[in-house]
């Protein structure tokens, strides 16, 4: 029926502008949120004659937003000098003798500086593998090379792989596969992504490397 077809056309219009919208919302119901914990935390602290002021900020819709961004900015220029980074590292120092928080820290740190940092390579090629079977591909994407212990095992033509799930490529599966079974894409990171998450219905405008 017409009628029905018309209305699944608007939905799928309308629906990744209002999930967008939505996950919008909710970061800055989240950063406001935490901003006014702060500013009661410092109500209880400050002398009275300031409490007034404060509660004026609680009431300033997206102000927590606007913090946080600018106290990244500015925390991203100021590291980027030579002082900065003096501070950097003892600001590291002291984070990593902190007994308990010193673990969670490193493994967050080592996951951030391996996805985020421009001198990484996670995620930065889109690769072909089989998968879970010979004979089925799948899009993945190269993270890096085996080190360590694994990598005396194994050997040094080994590539680590990150196989996403779909429509939620969040999870997946890690994989150490030999470089001369992977295929390497000319596709954009951000359009394997797209063709992962759209179950291979929005195809890339790049033109891969086909299997052979």
């Amino acid at each position: 029926m017409p009628f029905k077809k018309y209305l699944l056309t608007g939905l799928l219009v309308w629906l990744p502008t209002a999930i967008t919208f939505a996950v919008l919302l909710w970061l800055m119901d989240l950063l406001d949120g935490i901003f006014v914990g702060l500013l009661t935390v410092l109500q209880a602290v400050l002398p009275e004659s300031l409490t007034g002021t404060l509660e004026y900020f609680k009431h300033i819709p997206g102000l927590g937003v606007i913090l946080v961004f600018g106290g990244l900015l500015i925390t991203g220029a100021l590291v980027s000098n030579v002082a900065g980074r003096w501070w950097l590292v003892q600001w590291h120092r002291i984070q990593t003798n902190i007994p308990v928080f010193k673990t969670i820290y490193n493994s967050v740190k080592k996951v951030s500086d391996t996805l985020f940092s421009s001198n990484g390579n996670a995620f930065r090629t889109a690769l072909l593998v089989q998968y879970p079977r010979p004979g089925a591909w799948t899009v993945a994407f190269q993270t890096g090379t085996p080190a360590g212990e694994v990598a005396q095992h194994l050997g040094p033509d080994f590539i680590s792989v990150y196989v996403p799930t779909t429509p939620n490529p969040t999870s997946g599966f890690f994989l150490m596969m030999p470089r001369s079974d992977v295929i390497e894409l000319e596709m954009s990171v951000d359009e394997a992504l797209t063709y992962v998450i759209s179950m291979g219905s929005v195809a890339p405008t790049a033109s891969g490397i086909a299997p052979k």
